[in-house]
């Protein structure tokens, strides 16, 4: 896979800097792929630097991920909302460190 996924305003900021951009539409096939590899990209950066701008650029993929799917915006923000009133957030910090030996695994999706 050459290249990568840019934002929309990203060739135009290119020419504004007197440079010339090389840019190809993905086909439809591919653009999952281009999704996938620039939240692996965006999830690096922000483990490298812990820049909360790096989160913003996550969530902004996250949305392109989400419409790959036929979901927008809004409803993804709608299923954060459901999956946080039904199991909760991460507020209370808690790590679980396993079960007591005989008891069962946890539900899925924790």
């Amino acid at each position: 896979m050459r290249g990568k996924l840019v934002r929309d305003r990203i060739p135009e900021i290119i020419l504004q800097a007197g440079l010339t951009p090389v840019i190809e539409t993905a086909s439809p096939e591919d653009y999952g792929r281009y999704v996938r590899a620039k939240l692996e990209e965006e999830l690096e950066e922000y483990l490298s630097s812990g820049d909360v701008a790096e989160v913003a650029d996550l969530v902004e993929v996250c949305f392109a991920a989400a419409a790959l799917h036929g979901v927008g915006q809004d409803e993804l923000l709608a299923l954060a909302r459901d999956k946080r009133q039904e199991r909760g957030g991460f507020d209370s910090r808690l790590v679980w460190m396993g079960n007591l030996p005989g008891d069962h695994e946890p539900p899925a999706g924790s």
